[in-house]
């Protein structure tokens, strides 16, 4: 394990060094080592003691960058504790507190140098909170905390980008970081960033709601169709590695111009992880690659996650499109100053809601660390699959089938062959919450996997929207269980023609009271048995089938 600054706050903090005679050069080429005094001379082990180098522990064969001739941003600067040495056979492993997620190739001057690297910094990645258990529930005043210790650990800033999702992750608790770090970070906080990906742009009444006290200038609202820049491509080759080969197209890494351009000396992602249907697991860099992404970037990953299969990512955390967005960032975000906040979130039958977790960092270490205790906590094991659930779509929440089919997503992997899913929308008034997507949906309608991979094939409409190919795969009952659909603001007719059964709202919330209702099993009016869920976008739930 390795050491830790605070060990209470499970800070892990690593960095692997191999350095020759060159050492000064990266100095002059822009490498900031805060602390510097003629560091590795001071070093107990001398480098003669390995042929005059160090030799790294571990590589890690992805972010190279050229410091030569450029300067990191601010807050990637280091500071070595050389004290600290471990050997294994001829490696060292000198302790860092790195404030930079990448590798630095600095070159000499010509190419056969390059096969001699004068410096190698490995791993910058620094965990500066994680908390959590599956009992723990924590406060208002443990974010203050964890957020205070965690700025203090990065130094002054002056210039913050936030990026919360919206308000249909309202139960996150985002909001809430996102006020604190306003109260704690003051001026320096000059931008938020919904991370809105597809979705309509929060209105104020809900900008108010999620984010009180906030001023409402501070917002500034992502396009998704238009501004937005490409970072880099994940090649074909690697998406077809990681997919076993069932999608072969390259994929590109794209986020909003602010992101690269906004000059900020932190970028900071706040939100839940959570069982998800296209992630496997939400949040960490799908916020900054789904929710400030691009038409292409947005499409494919949905695309590519559903022709892989629902079935096998749902809840899982180092899925193939994870394992994509994850090299994007290695590759990169080598620029971006980075930073996540993690929550996992629980609902109790009753409703309540606990926090058992808080995860601050930039690795990838933070988001696993996370998504470990989602998967404890978040995905309920019924010991038998329910003929029928009944789930509720939050009037706040949810107001089109875009969203609210996480009653479909998160419960089919529970509900019985032959069964029936109740969805009670009262608001869902829409189906796409995008005006394009919206039409694409209303024309071919929720249809087998099979179906729409041979549609997106035979037409170009749906060919060139491939976020909205994999949300009717995702929101199809393949024909193994019945959907009916009670949505208070859209039409019987308009319910049936996406090949949904159009449920009566008012009469469906007459018979099931959402409001004496807990999370679990209940016997209904005509005898049979039913599995009641409250929020089904807090968890992701599972049977033998």
């Amino acid at each position: 394990m390795f050491p830790s600054d605070d060990k209470r706050l499970g800070c892990v903090n690593r960095a692997t060094l191999r350095t020759n005679s060159r050492f000064e050069q990266c100095i002059e080429s822009g490498l900031n080592l805060s602390g510097y005094k003629g560091w590795p001379n001071q070093s107990p082990l001398p480098p003669a003691s390995f042929g005059g180098e160090w030799t790294p522990l571990v590589h890690l064969p992805h972010l190279a960058v050229d410091t030569k001739g450029s300067r990191l941003p601010r807050h990637c600067r280091l500071r070595f504790y050389p004290a600290i040495l471990f050997v294994v056979g001829c490696c060292t492993l000198p302790w860092a507190d790195a404030r930079c997620l990448g590798l630095m190739h600095v070159a000499g001057n010509n190419q056969s140098d390059l096969s001699l690297v004068s410096l190698l910094i490995f791993a910058f990645m620094t965990i500066y909170y994680a908390n959590g258990s599956e009992t723990t529930s924590l406060t208002s005043e443990d974010f203050r905390e964890a957020l205070r210790h965690t700025f203090d650990q990065i130094g002054t800033l002056e210039k913050v980008l936030l990026l919360p999702p919206d308000h249909t992750r309202l139960f996150s608790r985002a909001g809430e970081l996102t006020v604190l770090c306003r109260e704690l970070l003051g001026d320096s906080v000059t931008d938020i960033m919904p991370a809105l990906g597809t979705h309509s742009e929060m209105k104020p009444a809900q900008l108010s709601h999620m984010f009180p006290g906030v001023p409402h200038d501070l917002f500034r609202p992502h396009r998704w169709r238009d501004d937005v820049v490409t970072l880099g491509e994940v090649p074909a080759s690697y998406v077809s590695q990681v997919t076993g080969g069932v999608y072969d197209k390259p994929w590109k890494a794209q986020v909003n111009r602010m992101l690269r351009d906004g000059g900020h000396d932190l970028i900071f992602s706040l939100g839940q992880v959570v069982p998800h249907e296209v992630m496997g697991m939400a949040n960490y860099n799908k916020n900054v690659f789904v929710g400030t992404g691009g038409v292409e970037g947005i499409n494919e990953s949905h695309y590519l996650s559903a022709v892989y299969g629902i079935e096998q990512t749902l809840g899982i955390a180092n899925t193939p499109l994870r394992q994509i967005l994850n090299h994007a960032q290695d590759q990169f975000c080598q620029a971006l100053p980075l930073l996540y906040a993690l929550t996992v979130i629980e609902q109790m039958p009753d409703g309540a809601l606990h926090t058992r977790g808080l995860y601050i960092g930039n690795d990838h270490d933070t988001f696993f660390q996370a998504a470990e205790l989602a998967r404890e906590v978040n995905i309920t094991h019924l010991d038998r699959a329910p003929q029928h659930v009944v789930a509720f779509l939050d009037p706040a929440e949810f107001k089109s089938t875009w969203l609210g089919n996480k009653a479909i997503y998160r419960t089919r992997l529970a509900i019985a062959t032959g069964g029936r899913l109740t969805v009670l929308g009262p608001a869902v008034e829409e189906f796409g919450e995008d005006q394009q997507i919206d039409r694409l949906i209303r024309k071919y309608g929720y249809r087998t996997k099979a179906e729409i991979i041979q549609l997106v094939a035979e037409n170009e409409d749906l060919a060139a929207n491939p976020s909205a190919a994999a949300h009717l795969v995702h929101g199809s009952h393949e024909n193994r269980f019945e959907v009916v659909y009670g949505a208070g603001k859209l039409s019987a007719a308009e319910i049936a023609s996406v090949n949904y059964t159009p449920g009566d709202i008012n009469a469906l919330m007459q018979r099931y009271d959402v409001s004496s209702l807990c999370d679990g099993w209940h016997e209904d009016e005509d005898g049979t048995e039913f599995y009641f869920i409250r929020n089904p976008a807090l968890g992701l739930w599972q049977a033998p089938l």
